[in-house]
């Protein structure tokens, strides 16, 4: 049986909340980009990845 730090130091939640910051890198210099919607794309993108780290915060503090 895994102790709780072990599972919290999983390499797995670390890959995860890595994607989920380049996510929101991108949702963030789309914002700068110059095509139509650019702005509303961005957000949305920012807000999964937003969504994805804590889902990732949270699974390591669990």
């Amino acid at each position: 049986m895994e102790s709780s730090t072990q599972k919290a130091n999983a390499e797995g939640h670390y890959k995860f909340l890595v994607l989920a910051i380049v996510i929101g890198l991108t949702g963030i210099y789309l914002r700068f980009a110059g095509f139509k919607h650019a702005d509303a794309v961005a957000n949305v993108i920012f807000i999964i990845g937003i969504i994805l780290a804590l889902k990732a915060v949270f699974a390591i503090l669990k």
